[in-house]
């Protein structure tokens, strides 16, 4: 049986209150997009927003759990909490996530300062699952000082972590082509902060120069921010400090540009909430039959496809008043 609305209040307020299993039951409930999910985000909005969110992203082998698992140990250290969404690809058999970064975080499983949390993709593109801004929101309101959102590895065209996190930092790893990669336009303008892991290996330099040539055809207004290249070895620490340190000069000299960051995320945010209702409301409102039929038409050349998405699209949209008349007069 499903939550009462008074139950969801409840646990929206254990959330607040920073409990541990009410933050993890919440988060299960926007990844399983569960109908209490809705009202629950609704009663923590106004708790959100003071957390720092932090993208972690880049190629699959790059280090970027290790990178992080350093990063919370930092924060830490400061007095800071931190909370981690850790983006995994999905089991094909259970829908899970499949690598359970929790593993190799879990120097942190006993902090009550720390919450960290797999995530499966379950087949959405660009880096990040559908519920991650909903659950990056969940840990914000329980009070997290710092939100990382550690990507699945992901190619120049998987960059939604930039609409996600307020600083976005992109981990690459000599040896690998990510030089290469990292030059092509989607990857590389996502980046506010360019690492380049694993520097003691042979070619760290090289791919370091690689990202600094590319970054050198790119025209910066006076004042903007020109992303740093860095060279960290997460499982030494090496490095480290200095990639917290251009976190800390990012998120104190772009405030305007986080203001703005955050109206882009929220933007996306309605607008894919949007397209998800509409598409809903088309499955109900068009049957099956009716489906087949139109792609019948479009393969038969009956009718072209922008007629047919017209017709389907007055269908979808008309008034329940108006599908109520059109039922009488027939």
């Amino acid at each position: 049986m499903a939550p009462s609305r008074d139950l969801v209040f409840e646990l929206a307020g254990r959330v607040v209150r920073g409990e541990p299993r009410s933050v993890a039951r919440a988060i299960s409930l926007v990844e399983n997009e569960s109908p209490d999910a809705i009202p629950l985000i609704q009663r923590l909005h106004e708790k959100t927003g003071r957390a720092y969110l932090v993208g972690v992203t880049g190629p699959p082998g790059a280090g970027k759990s290790t990178l992080v698992d350093r990063l919370i140990t930092l924060v830490r250290g400061r007095g800071l909490t931190a909370g981690v969404i850790a983006v995994d690809p999905s089991s094909p058999f259970t829908g899970g996530a499949i690598l359970g970064d929790r593993v190799r975080m879990s120097a942190h499983a006993s902090d009550d300062g720390v919450f960290i949390r797999s995530m499966a993709t379950r087949g959405h593109l660009g880096g990040v699952a559908r519920a991650t801004s909903d659950a990056v929101a969940v840990l914000d309101a329980s009070g997290k000082d710092v939100v990382f959102v550690e990507t699945v590895g992901v190619g120049q065209d998987e960059v939604d972590i930039v609409r996600t996190a307020d600083v976005s930092v992109l981990v690459l790893v000599p040896g690998a082509g990510d030089d290469v990669q990292a030059i092509k336009a989607g990857i590389m303008e996502i980046a506010d902060i360019f690492v380049v892991n694993k520097a003691d290996r042979d070619g760290s330099e090289r791919a370091a120069e690689a990202v600094g040539a590319a970054l050198s055809l790119r025209t910066y207004a006076a004042g903007e921010w020109r992303p740093p290249i860095l060279k960290t070895e997460a499982t030494s620490g090496a490095g480290v400090d200095a990639l917290w340190a251009a976190v800390e000069q990012f998120r104190d000299r772009a405030d305007d540009g986080r203001t703005r960051r955050r109206r882009e995320r929220q933007q996306a945010h309605l607008r894919d909430l949007l397209v998800r209702w509409f598409l809903q409301r088309a499955e109900r409102s068009v049957p099956n039959g009716e489906w087949e039929n139109a792609v019948d038409r479009i393969l038969s050349h009956a009718a072209d496809p922008y007629t047919v998405a017209t017709e389907l699209m007055s269908r979808i949209c008309r008034s329940p008043d108006d599908a109520r008349a059109e039922r009488t007069q027939s």
